[in-house]
């Protein structure tokens, strides 16, 4: 337990659930797009949909995707950003089965045209889990440099990447390895506890067989 289980985190009120974790769920998914957004489709389950519109959770969530942190005090104006910006937002219900109660499914399209789904669930304290990634379990915080490796399901693929960080004197604190199917596609999600030198990530992305590189540095 730290200072935060106690007193809560800084933020922009009223809920460090339904606003400060928001936030923090549309930050993470506009990192992890990498590119600037052009259009954000964000359907709510749940919590976030029954009761978001008083804990102003659709302003946090676009705050977030703008790059705001907890404790902006612009998260308010999101909208208006939003619209300066030409970003086009749209909100709807989103279909999940037994999902996190306070669960947002963000599908984003950036302006090159490439595209990024994800669900994340605020699980308290303005704490976060990132549960998928483009359909496929995930489930990561968002709070440590995460390296996500989506790649063919062959052998091989976990020893490049271990052998990579290693290299680069980057120790891994957790390893997660998801498969759609056998011989399918694979996700590998790595939290690190240094940051990953940008010419390892490049050196990832021209491997074969391994289909997509994300990394996100951390809230």
């Amino acid at each position: 337990m730290d200072i935060f289980d106690i007193v809560g985190p800084i933020m922009v009120g009223p809920s460090s659930s339904h606003t400060a974790g928001a936030v923090r769920i549309g930050y993470v998914a506009g990192k992890l797009l990498e590119e600037p957004i052009k259009k954000a489709e964000i359907l709510l389950y749940g919590s976030f949909l029954a009761t978001g519109e008083g804990h102003g959770t659709r302003k946090a969530i676009v705050a977030g995707l703008l790059g705001m942190h907890p404790d902006d005090y612009k998260i308010s104006r999101s909208f208006e950003i939003a619209k300066e910006k030409n970003i086009e937002i749209e909100f709807g219900e989103a279909k999940l089965v037994e999902a996190h109660p306070n669960s947002a499914l963000i599908r984003l399209e950036s302006i090159y045209g490439n595209r990024l789904e994800i669900l994340g669930e605020s699980i308290g304290g303005s704490r976060i889990n990132i549960a998928q990634i483009d359909g496929i379990e995930t489930n990561f915080s968002g709070e440590c440099q995460t390296l996500i490796v989506h790649n063919m399901d062959q052998p091989g693929h976990v020893s490049e990447v271990t052998s990579m960080l290693a290299h680069k004197c980057v120790n891994i604190a957790t390893m997660q390895l998801y498969r759609a199917t056998k011989g399918g596609s694979a996700v590998m999600v790595v939290e690190c506890d240094q940051e990953i030198p940008k010419e390892g990530i490049e050196w990832l992305k021209n491997v074969e067989g391994i289909l997509k590189v994300t990394y996100f540095a951390g809230v």
